[in-house]
Order: C-alpha cells, then structure tokens, then sequence
C-alpha cells in the first residue's frame, strides 16, 4: 500500500514538473528581452543588435533590444539581476561588468552570484584616439604634451562613456602607468562622448575599437595607439600603446552574454548553443572583424572564470590609481 502511495506521489511530482520541463525544452515561446547596458549608438549595441536579429532568425520568436545605459552599466545589470531567471530577460554587457564590483562602493547586486554567464561573444581592443586639433600623432607626443600642459596650469580634458566604464579605467591605467596627469570628463554613454570629442570640447577619448574606428577612416578623430597586446587585424597600420610609447600597458574589452542566476540549464544550454553557432559563422567573424572584433565564444564555466580574474586585475588598478565611486 504504501508502495503504492509512493508511486501515485511521484507520478503526480513527475506530472506538475513536465510543464515546466516542456517550456524548457520548447524555448524560447515568446519574445526575448535583451538588455543593453550602454546608449544606442554605440559598439556593444551594434553588435547586439546583430546577435538579436541573428537570434530572431534562429528561434523564431523576436529578440528585442533595451538600452539602459548610465552608472558603469550598473542600471542595466541591475535590471537582469532581478529579472525572473525564465531565460525571456538577458544581458549583453561589456567588460565593465567586472570593473563596477572593484570602484562603486555599493552596487544593488553580486556580479559573481546573480547572473549565469552564457558566453564571452567577442574581444574588442581600445583605441585611444584625439580630436585632429590636438597636436600630436604618436602616444610619446601624447605624453610628451600632457606633461608640459600640466606644467602650465593647463591639464587636458579626456572624455569616457561614465565613471567606472572600461574607457574610463584603461586611460587612468595609462595615466598612472606614464606618469602624467588630464582631466576626466565622464558622460552618460560612450556614444555621446564621441560626439563631443568630434566637436572637439574634449581632446581625447579612450573607447572601443568598434566605437571610434568609423571616425578615425573618416578622418574625424586620430588614433594613437591600440591598446590590446598585439595590433588589431581590422587596423594593422595603427600601433599598440606599448609599442608606440608605453611598454607594458595592456587594456581591453569583451562583449558577452548573461542570464539571472538560476536561469535552467536547458536554456543556458540553448543559448550558447546559438549564440556561439551564430558568432562562428564566416559571413558573421568577417562582418564583426571590421569593427576589430575578434570572436572568443568560449563556454559558460570559461567566461565566468575570466570574470573571476578580470575582477581581481581591475580591484588592482582601483587600488593602485586610487579611484573610488560612491
């Protein structure tokens, strides 16, 4: 009798699971909210903008695009963070993901605990660029001004997409690691700190390759060096930072995909699956190689472990340059 009971009893757990198993395996069965965590505009929303579309063809159910740029991409991992973990709100973010955890003295969220990292999707070199006006055209002359303008009373002022954004750390490390001093200018996106930078209200910016390497073909902005530790295959004419004038340096980002922690591993599963099935297309590594970036698609448990260490190297430069954000 009990023996039966027991098998009545789990028949009926096993009954009550399968919806739930079946929406899994059915996923996704209506539209997916993608959030972005910068301003349209901008590098990381073009390229999710192409993952979405791509992933609208694959699954037949729409991707849709939300930017929720501003506080170091803090306001749109926020809103993932708290997310229902059904896999119908992701996060596309940059790797100032893992630099808010090192400056904001409080942040609504644990990056390491509440999210499920799905896949690093692309490497994406910074390039340090100046508006034409500025007389320099090498990262030695770069210096070789700031110092002499500094002497004078007459610092430089260098843009970024916010306090605690990549850009914005990768030029303190420069700073700190030539010595030198300018004034940051920091602005709600990355995108319309370009746009003043074009009209020459700040000198120099230092933001993604995909960002500004429009404007340097252009001939709207100049660049002075990349900042990742070999040269760009989209930009082999531009030099690396540490070539041209400060060995040693090193800075870069990545683009990647999030879920809330929690999400099921069935749709974890599915995610990488397509997403990184999308990024290894040839049609889609040559489209993305033009904006300089280079595609990684590496596996959840790999992309979390890069977040792991990327968050103890920028703890590190905070504490060595000595900023620090309420």
């Amino acid at each position: 009798m009990n023996h039966a009971i027991c098998l009545v009893a789990t028949g009926m757990m096993l009954i009550a699971a399968l919806p739930a198993a079946l929406a899994q395996a059915n996923y996704p069965t209506q539209a997916v909210r993608v959030i972005v965590t910068t301003a349209p505009g901008g590098g990381l929303d073009s390229f999710s903008r192409l993952v979405a579309r791509e992933l609208t063809g694959r699954a037949g159910q729409q991707f849709f695009v939300e930017n929720r740029p501003g506080a170091g991409t803090t306001i749109g991992s926020t809103v993932v963070a708290r997310a229902k973990p059904d896999g119908y709100t992701l996060l596309l973010n940059t790797s100032a993901f893992a630099i808010t955890p090192a400056i904001y003295q409080k942040i609504p969220y644990d990056a390491l605990r509440d999210f499920a990292p799905i896949t690093m999707g692309v490497s994406n070199p910074n390039l340090m660029v100046v508006h034409p006006s500025v007389p320099v055209k090498s990262i030695r002359e770069m210096i070789a001004l700031a110092k002499a303008r500094a002497d004078q009373g007459d610092p430089i002022f260098y843009a970024s997409g916010g306090n605690g954004t990549n850009g914005h750390l990768a030029t303190a490390l420069f700073l700190s690691m030539a010595q030198i001093r300018m004034t940051h200018v920091p602005y709600r996106s990355g995108s319309l700190a370009v746009i003043d930078l074009i009209a020459g209200q700040v000198a120099m910016m230092t933001d993604s390759m995909s960002s500004v390497i429009p404007y340097v073909r252009a001939g709207k902005l100049r660049a002075l060096g990349v900042s990742s530790a070999r040269r760009a295959a989209a930009a082999r004419d531009i030099p690396t930072i540490a070539e041209a004038g400060l060995p040693g340096y090193e800075s870069g980002q990545w683009y990647g995909l999030f879920a809330p922690a929690g999400t099921p591993q069935e749709i974890i599963a599915w995610l990488h699956r397509e997403t990184t099935t999308i990024l290894r297309a040839t049609s889609i590594k040559e489209r993305l190689a033009v904006d300089g970036l280079e595609v990684v698609a590496n596996s959840p448990d790999e992309f979390a472990a890069l977040i792991k260490a990327d968050i103890e190297k920028w703890t590190k430069v905070v504490k060595a340059t000595g900023i620090r954000l309420m």
